[in-house]
C-alpha cells in the first residue's frame, strides 16, 4: 500500500484462492462486493494457470496488467504458489507501481533468513 498513493487495494493469495493478506486504502470505496472480489481472484488464478501452459516455451510470466475504465488491476506471482493482486486508480502510473512491486519481491527473495 505504501508504494504509491493511487494503490486502492492489495491482496496476497495462494494458488487455491486462499487470501493470506488483504488491505484497502482508507477512504477508498470498494467497487466490488466481497463475493465479486473473491470471484475476480479466482478468475485471476484460472487465467494465470492457463498462461503457465506455455511457460516452457515463452518463459514464466512476470505480471499481468488489466486496464478498466475505473481501475487498473495488476496480478503477479510471488513464487510458484503465492500471488500479489493490486488494484489502482485508473490514472495511476502502473509502470512505476509494477516496478516498485517487482523490487519489493526481489528484496524479499534476497532477504536473510528470518528477515521480513
Amino acid at each position: 500500500m505504501r508504494i504509491d498513493p493511487r494503490v486502492r487495494f492489495a491482496t496476497i493469495f495462494d494458488i487455491n484462492g486462499t487470501i493470506l493478506f488483504s488491505a484497502h486504502r482508507d477512504g477508498v470505496t470498494n467497487l466490488l462486493s466481497p463475493e465479486e472480489n473473491k470471484k475476480a481472484l479466482d478468475q485471476a488464478i484460472d487465467a494465470w494457470k492457463s498462461r503457465n501452459e506455455y511457460a516452457n516455451k515463452i518463459g514464466k510470466g512476470k505480471y499481468v496488467l488489466a486496464v478498466y475504465e475505473k481501475i487498473k488491476r495488476i496480478t503477479m506471482p510471488l513464487d510458484e504458489e503465492y500471488f500479489l493482486y493490486i488494484t489502482t486508480e485508473a490514472n495511476a502510473d502502473h509502470d512505476k507501481i509494477i516496478e516498485k512491486a517487482l523490487k519489493l519481491k526481489q528484496d524479499a527473495l534476497h532477504a536473510p533468513e528470518g528477515m521480513p
